[in-house]
């Protein structure tokens, strides 16, 4: 294992205008000339909620670089709609798997403009942009990047509610764990058990050479996600023929959650920009939403739990995505207070919340990507949600302990909830993002 960053090239976080001037280098020294990449030795191309989450960043100090970041993740847009979750606009062996492997170069007859995965990701573009919309300082600037982006987001919100939802009940469906954003989250854990690994070409994890093993998913689950996308490479990507092929099919509350939000916040962007002939659709979308989740509330346990359309059943997991209705809307006064008492339990379990996964269950891993660890994004949006259902002191909790990590252990993807070490990719772009656009109010002398 190598460490992305040697010691000696750390810079000192002692306060908080020293962890401000790291964080804007880290975003100019992993800026590709209109992208961000999430940490050159890791993840070396763009990845979709990064850029969106990293345009955050952006916008404190350079506003047109905002704006620069979120379009060109749409430049890789596909025809219908689908916003792919990796853009490979360069050549790089050191990432598996690549372009080869998507194979998605041969379709929409090679008029795409970039080579792309063939899954897309959270949607948390819509809200990003109207965050730098209604935030903007050039008020023209944004004015037209926004009449721009306008229609590309419409054109991916609709993939989304007809492709991975073709019931038109609200359940939207992942086909991959990548999709989800949360790689191996314990959710899926019985949903990847039924897919097969039989006959798979043999293949070569590269994040092993730079981080360690016991930070990353297990072999066998990277069997498993192969598997899928080699099964909807079979089906051509076409959205029935992967859905109807593809034997993992989730509601992920986390990506159920981004999108209701998503729905709204587009349709505030539509309000302000006039689009009024969208709203009764964009409406729509958010009453869908809205009885999505209510179907995926655990009334005994107090928490949102994802679901298996396979096996029409719901997981047995409460991970940090489970507060996310939060970041949706209003859950209701009761379901929130619920929601409350179960972060205060998981919160004195471990010095650095929000972990990953309930620090309670006997799978609990500190250090495990989504099996245990922190990540600044999701107490962002965590703490949005929080906040704007009237708990503005656990958002600020969950800030300052964002605020806190980051000055201890530097910008990291992730964290050891317990021990605030950090984990995974060094000098990582959206952790440095989230500091800026957020973490650094509530940091403390």
């Amino acid at each position: 294992m190598v460490d992305a960053t040697a010691p000696e090239e750390r810079r000192n976080l002692s306060n908080p205008e020293d962890c401000s001037r790291e964080a804007r280098r880290i975003l100019q020294d992993n800026d590709r000339g209109g992208y961000t990449v999430p940490s050159p030795a890791l993840y070396p191309f763009q990845w979709n909620w990064d850029s969106c989450f990293v345009a955050l960043g952006w916008a404190t100090f350079d506003e047109a670089r905002a704006w620069q970041e979120i379009e060109s993740l749409f430049n890789a847009q596909w025809p219908d709609g689908m916003v792919p979750h990796i853009a490979f606009h360069r050549e790089d062996s050191g990432y598996f798997p690549g372009p080869d492997v998507w194979g998605t170069e041969s379709l929409w007859d090679g008029s795409l403009a970039v080579q792309t995965s063939g899954i897309s990701d959270p949607p948390v573009a819509a809200s990003i942009a109207l965050k730098l919309w209604r935030g903007a300082r050039d008020r023209d600037q944004a004015q037209a990047a926004a009449e721009r982006l306008y229609p590309k987001l419409l054109a991916w919100h609709r993939w989304f509610h007809s492709a991975r939802d073709p019931q038109s009940d609200g359940m939207v469906a992942i086909l991959h764990p990548w999709e989800s954003g949360r790689d191996n989250s314990p959710d899926w854990d019985a949903a990847l058990n039924p897919v097969p690994t039989d006959g798979l070409p043999p293949f070569e994890r590269r994040d092993l050479d730079r981080i360690d093993a016991d930070q990353r998913p297990r072999h066998d689950q990277y069997n498993r996600y192969l598997s899928l996308i080699l099964s909807l490479k079979g089906a051509g990507y076409e959205p029935k023929a992967a859905y109807d092929a593809s034997p993992f099919k989730m509601v992920d509350i986390g990506t159920l959650s981004i999108l209701r939000r998503a729905d709204r916040d587009l349709r505030h962007l539509a309000e302000d920009l006039g689009h009024k002939d969208d709203l009764a659709e964009l409406q729509d979308w958010e009453a869908r939403g809205d009885a999505a989740l209510d179907r995926l509330w655990d009334e005994q346990a107090g928490v949102f739990r994802s679901y298996d359309l396979s096996a029409e059943a719901m997981s047995d997991s409460a991970t940090s995505a489970s507060f996310l209705p939060l970041y949706a809307g209003n859950p209701g006064p009761e379901r929130t207070a619920r929601l409350v008492e179960v972060l205060q339990r998981w919160t004195e379990r471990t010095a650095y919340p929000l972990p990953s996964f309930d620090p309670g269950d006997s799978r609990f891993d500190r250090l495990r990507y989504w099996r245990g660890p922190t990540w600044g994004i999701v107490n962002y949006m965590i703490a949005e949600g929080l906040s704007e259902n009237g708990h503005g002191e656990w958002a600020a909790r969950l800030a300052r302990s964002t605020a806190d990590l980051v000055r201890q252990s530097g910008f990291w993807e992730y964290f050891d909830p317990i021990s605030g070490r950090g984990l995974g990719g060094d000098r990582f772009t959206w952790t440095a993002a989230m500091w800026l656009a957020w973490a650094k109010h509530f940091a403390e002398d």
